[in-house]
C-alpha cells in the first residue's frame, strides 16, 4: 500500500484528496491544524494527526508519527494548506507578512526538507505542491498571497532540478477558483491584520475588496470548479510514470499561462486589475 502525507485536510482540496486517495487504496496520513478536525477525519477512517506549518514542533511530531506507522518510509507528500491575507501591500504589517510566509512557504520547506532524505534513501517518491493561478500572475489586493506563491513556484522548480536522477518526481498543481472555505478564511485574516478604515485608500477598500470579501456565502466566482478537479490533477501527478512539472486546473489558469507568455507586461497588468 502506497503512503502519502497530505496537509490542510480539514476541508476543501486537502479533504477531497485525502478521501479520494484513501478510497483508491492509498494509505493516507491526513493532517490538520486543529485536533477536532483530526478527530473528524479519524471518524471517516483516515489516519490523522496535527500539523500546523506555523508550528515547527507539530511538523516534527507529525513526521515521527507517520514514520512510526510506515517503518520509516513515505511514498508521497502533498503540500496543500495555505491562506490569504487580502489587502493592499502598503497596509500589510510586517508581522502579517512573516506569518503568511511561515504558513504558505517556510513551513512547506521545513516539511519537505525532512521528507526528501527519506525518499532519497528509498530511491523513489512524489512531491506535489499546491500553488495557484496567483503563482503565475499577480492581482491587486492579493499581494501577500501572490508573494508566497511566486516563491513556491521558484522553490519547486529548483527542487525538481536538484532531485533529477534521485527517483523523486516534483510537480506543481496550479488551481484557479475552487469551491472551498478559502474566502471565509481570508476574511478571518483580513479582520485580524488589515486596519483598512485607517488606510489612505479606505474608500477604495469599501467599494471593492470589502464588498467582495463579505459577499453572500455561496456566491460563486466565474469558472469556479469543485475540489475534485484539483484531486484529479493530484492523482495524475502521483501516478503518471513521467509526471508533468505543472498541472493547471480551471480555465482562468490556462488563460493566465497563455497571457503571461504572449502579452506585454502593461497589458497583463490591465487584465489582472479586472480580475
Amino acid at each position: 500500500m502506497r503512503s502519502i502525507l497530505i496537509t490542510g485536510c480539514s476541508s476543501g482540496i486537502g479533504y477531497d484528496a485525502a478521501i479520494t486517495l484513501s478510497n483508491a487504496g492509498w494509505r493516507v496520513f491526513a493532517t490538520c491544524r486543529r485536533v477536532e478536525d483530526c478527530e473528524t477525519l479519524r471518524a471517516r477512517g483516515l489516519e490523522s494527526c496535527v500539523l500546523d506549518y506555523e508550528k515547527p514542533e507539530t511538523i516534527n511530531a507529525a513526521l515521527e508519527y507517520v514514520f512510526q506507522q510506515t517503518g520509516g518510509t513515505l511514498d508521497a507528500l502533498f503540500n496543500n494548506g495555505a491562506y490569504a491575507i487580502p489587502g493592499a501591500l502598503e497596509d500589510v504589517p510586517p508581522d502579517a507578512m512573516r506569518a503568511i510566509f511561515e504558513a504558505n512557504f517556510l513551513g512547506w520547506h521545513d516539511l519537505t526538507r525532512r521528507v526528501v532524505p527519506v525518499m532519497r534513501a528509498q530511491g523513489h517518491g512524489r512531491i506535489v505542491q499546491c500553488s495557484s493561478v496567483l503563482g503565475l500572475i499577480t492581482a491587486p489586493w492579493r499581494g501577500a498571497y501572490v508573494a508566497t506563491k511566486f516563491a513556491l513556484e521558484g522553490y519547486t522548480d529548483t527542487l525538481r532540478q536538484e532531485l533529477r536522477g534521485a527517483g523523486i518526481h516534483v510537480s506543481l498543481i496550479e488551481p484557479g477558483p475552487i469551491r472551498t472555505a478559502f474566502r471565509k478564511n481570508a476574511r478571518i485574516q483580513f479582520d485580524r491584520w488589515i486596519d483598512w478604515e485607517s488606510s489612505s485608500i479606505a474608500d477604495l477598500y469599501r467599494n471593492t475588496l470589502v464588498n467582495r470579501l463579505y459577499a453572500a456565502e455561496g456566491t460563486p466566482d466565474r469558472f469556479e470548479l469543485g475540489a475534485e478537479s484539483v484531486t484529479r490533477a493530484v492523482v495524475r501527478a502521483l501516478e503518471a510514470p513521467r509526471p508533468k512539472a505543472r498541472y493547471r486546473v480551471t480555465l482562468p489558469t490556462h488563460a493566465a499561462a497563455i497571457a503571461k507568455r504572449l502579452l506585454p507586461t502593461r497589458w497583463l497588468d490591465r487584465l489582472s486589475e479586472r480580475a
